[in-house]
């Protein structure tokens, strides 16, 4: 099965392009034994991919919604705490956050008595999670506001306190709404997620640089890498349109 999906791909890419001496797509075609093991060494990253981006994106959510909440106080505060939050992590370009998290927080850890390494992979996931938790966090914003204030209005009516009304009334609809976005963002940290192969990490980027510097193909190399992340982005579109569909989310409002 594997083996024809691959020679799938690569027909794709040989199409048009076999006439020209130029063009080296034997380093990734699935027919040679060659090519079937550059082709097996590039999927082999993938495993790593997922992990990084479910684990971050899983993280993102819950810290994007901690830092949401304290945006709809009332207290002057704790509105300011989130807006400083959102906007200094916004700021921050993916790749320098990358380099100071995997390089200066264990300096920082041992100036405080704590010897805590961090290795790439746990480097990339509190990467991607704090720096997409901001853009989280103005989604979580936008799905609680949009949420009718008479909602908030009749459930303290019947006695239910503000985290009842998170709870119970406004987040379970809000969510419906956000869920779209939060797919995007999800998309986002997958892609973003080619910035680990930088700290070392042996995911599907840092697979294909690894392949380019010893076959000396990066057209055609890279050409496979843009497919194995076309092929993880439709995979999760189809699975959100499924989401949406079970929680009503693709219902017009």
């Amino acid at each position: 099965m594997k083996r024809n999906v691959f020679a799938l791909m690569s027909l794709v890419l040989l199409t048009g392009c076999s006439s020209s001496a130029t063009w080296g797509w034997y380093v990734i075609d699935p027919r040679t034994p060659g090519g079937w093991i550059n082709v097996k060494f590039l999927v082999s990253g993938m495993w790593n991919t997922i992990q990084i981006s479910v684990i971050a994106a899983l993280i993102s959510i819950l810290l994007g919604l901690l830092v949401a909440l304290p945006g709809q106080s009332r207290s002057r505060g704790w509105r300011l705490i989130n807006r400083i939050y959102v906007e200094f992590i916004r700021s921050i370009p993916l790749l320098p956050m990358l380099f100071w998290v995997f390089y200066g927080l264990p300096i920082i850890f041992k100036s405080m008595g704590l010897n805590i390494p961090i290795d790439p992979f746990w480097g990339a996931i509190i990467t991607l999670a704090i720096s997409d938790s901001a853009f989280t966090a103005e989604i979580y914003r936008a799905g609680i506001q949009s949420i009718a204030r008479g909602q908030s209005e009749a459930a303290q009516t019947v006695g239910l306190n503000y985290v009842q009304t998170m709870r119970y009334v406004i987040l379970p609809q809000a969510i419906r709404r956000i869920l779209p976005p939060l797919a995007n963002q999800f998309i986002y940290i997958v892609k973003m997620s080619a910035f680990a192969s930088v700290i070392g990490m042996q995911e599907l980027t840092r697979r294909a640089n690894e392949l380019v510097v010893t076959e000396y193909r990066p057209l055609e190399i890279y050409s496979l890498l843009i497919v194995e992340y076309l092929i993880l982005v439709l995979i999760i579109s189809a699975g959100v349109r499924w989401l949406e569909r079970r929680m009503g989310s693709d219902e017009r409002i």
